[in-house]
C-alpha cells in the first residue's frame, strides 16, 4: 500500500513558482497517497499520515499546536521530508534544524548547471548516475547538525558558488534519524522544469517513501 503523505506547501516568505508543478507531480504518482495542503491544522492532525513533506515552504508556517504535533509525530517514529526551500522555513523554531538537519544560508544568483556526486545505497539515489548533471539553485547551509548522512554533494568546481561555498562535501541531500523517526531532505527542486524530470521525481518520491518507512 503506498504511504500516506501530507505535502505541505504554505509560504510566508518567498513563494516558488514551481509549487503547483510539484503538487501536480507528487499527487499524480501511484506510489504515494498524497494530500496537499497549506493549512497548519492539517500538520496539527498529522497522525493520520505516514510522513509529512514540506515542499518549498518558506518563513514561519506553523503555530504552536502544529509544531508540537509534528515534533511528537516524528520523534515517535513517523517521517518528515523537506524539499528545497524547506530549509528556509520555521526560522523562529529552535528545534527545526534538528528535524531538517541544517538551515538555509543562501545561494548564488540565478540557476546554474552543475555536477552532483551521488552516494548510492539509499533508495532515493539508487537510480541516479554517480555524477549527475542538473540545473538548479545551489544552496549553502548553516547551523548544520551532526548525524546526517549525505546523499548528494555538488561539485563547486562545476559552477560559480561565489560567496556561498562550503567545505567539502557541499551537501544537497541527506537523511537522518530524529528520535525514533526519519528525516530526509533534498535542496533541489527550484525550477518548474525539475518537476517533469523523471530522475528528480524518482529521487523525491523515493525520499518520501523512505521517510514514511517504506524503503
Amino acid at each position: 500500500m503506498p504511504p500516506r503523505v501530507l505535502v505541505f506547501t504554505r509560504t510566508t516568505g518567498y513563494r516558488h513558482d514551481s509549487i503547483p508543478a510539484a503538487v501536480a507531480a507528487l499527487t499524480g504518482r501511484d506510489d504515494l497517497r498524497v494530500t496537499a495542503s497549506e493549512d497548519p491544522a492539517d500538520v496539527a492532525a498529522c497522525d493520520r499520515y505516514d510522513a509529512v513533506a514540506f515542499v518549498s515552504t518558506s518563513g514561519d508556517v506553523l503555530g504552536g499546536q502544529a509544531r508540537d504535533a509534528l515534533r511528537a509525530f516524528v520523534e515517535a517514529g513517523r517521517g518528515f521530508a523537506g524539499v528545497h526551500a524547506a530549509a528556509d522555513t520555521e526560522l523562529s523554531w529552535d528545534w527545526y534544524p534538528d528535524l531538517l538537519g541544517a538551515r538555509f544560508a543562501g545561494h548564488p544568483e540565478g540557476v546554474q548547471a552543475a555536477t552532483v556526486h551521488v552516494t548510492t545505497g539509499h533508495p532515493s539515489t539508487a537510480h541516479l548516475p554517480p555524477a549527475w548533471r542538473f540545473t538548479d539553485e545551489w544552496y549553502a547551509f548553516t547551523d548544520v547538525r551532526p548525524g546526517s548522512s549525505p546523499l548528494l554533494d555538488v561539485d563547486e568546481s562545476t559552477y560559480a558558488a561565489a560567496e556561498f561555498g562550503m567545505p567539502r562535501p557541499h551537501p544537497q541531500a541527506w537523511f537522518r534519524r530524529v528520535g525514533a523517526g526519519r528525516s530526509w531532505y533534498t535542496g533541489l527542486g527550484h525550477r518548474t522544469e525539475a518537476w517533469s524530470d523523471g530522475l528528480f521525481l524518482d529521487h523525491v518520491a523515493a525520499g518520501l517513501r523512505w521517510a514514511a518507512g517504506q524503503g
